[in-house]
């Protein structure tokens, strides 16, 4: 799979959204920070393996393919490819909590300041990292 336009749009969106963090981060909407900075993540991630030719998979976390691909990862990627797999995998696991809450768990009051401050500097690191490659 190569399509070029896709990972630049996939890039380019992943990088319009950083300001809206700000906003949600703002409002001390912690849980939105984190589902958001999630989403990020996923598209700055996907950017980067389309743009080596890799097909990611349609999943909320691409840690797997990070990892199994990492031959086709450019250079400079992958001093951090474990790094960037871990990121997927923990905001993966934040996603619907942070965004529907359980039963027993209220995302508003479960997230805190240092959550969302976490996932908002994942995001940015990881746009900055891949954008050079994929925008």
């Amino acid at each position: 799979m190569r399509n070029r336009e896709l990972a630049k749009d996939y890039a380019r969106r992943a990088k319009v959204r950083l300001p809206v963090l700000d906003v949600l981060f703002d409002a001390e909407s912690w849980p939105d920070v984190v589902r958001e900075s999630q989403e990020i993540v996923d598209l700055a991630l996907r950017a980067v393996l389309r743009s080596c030719g890799v097909d990611p998979p349609r999943t909320h976390d691409v840690s797997n393919v990070l990892l199994a691909e990492r031959d086709r990862l450019p250079a400079d990627l992958l001093a951090e490819v474990e790094w960037l797999a871990g990121v997927s995998r923990q905001l993966r696991r934040d996603r619907e909590l942070a965004f529907y809450g359980a039963e027993d768990l209220t995302p508003s009051e479960f997230y805190s300041r240092a959550d969302a401050e976490e996932a908002r500097d994942f995001a940015r690191r990881i746009v900055d990292l891949v954008f050079p490659h994929a925008g």
